[in-house]
């Protein structure tokens, strides 16, 4: 059990530690961080640049505390996954920069999959008191 919790420490640790340096990097040099949104979306949306790129870094560093929490595993995985994903595929002229955001998406992936207790939901035994969770068949 401590191993398997472990390796989910340490991947959702790691993952977090990525989403928070770029949106962080985002706050200060937001210049440097701009140019990764595709223009279509920057035309798309009726925001500013500077507005645009807080308004994701915010979600990177909501995404990046549920993954330290340890809430929901799966579900924080597949959001961090599905995003990284996504700056992948909108940023492929750039692979040879970006290529590490796939290594971070299978990473995030390991998340939904993994056999932790952190995603081992509770079973009901039909006690409505809440005592019957967890409870051995006997």
């Amino acid at each position: 059990m401590w191993k398997t919790l472990g390796s989910s420490l340490l991947l959702r640790v790691g993952i977090a530690l990525s989403f928070l340096y770029a949106a962080i990097g985002g706050f200060l040099h937001p210049e440097n961080w701009i140019g990764w949104f595709p223009a279509w979306v920057r035309e798309l949306l009726p925001l500013g640049d500077h507005t645009l790129l807080g308004l994701f870094g915010s979600v990177e560093i909501l995404i990046a505390l549920w993954l330290l929490s340890g809430w929901n595993i799966r579900w924080s995985g597949l959001i961090a996954a599905f995003m990284l994903l996504g700056i992948t595929v909108f940023n492929l002229g750039s692979f040879d920069i970006v290529f590490r955001d796939v290594a971070l998406a299978l990473a995030s992936l390991e998340l939904v999959f993994i056999k932790s207790p952190l995603n081992t939901p509770r079973v009901s035994t039909g006690d409505e008191s809440g005592e019957g969770f967890n409870k051995p068949n006997t």
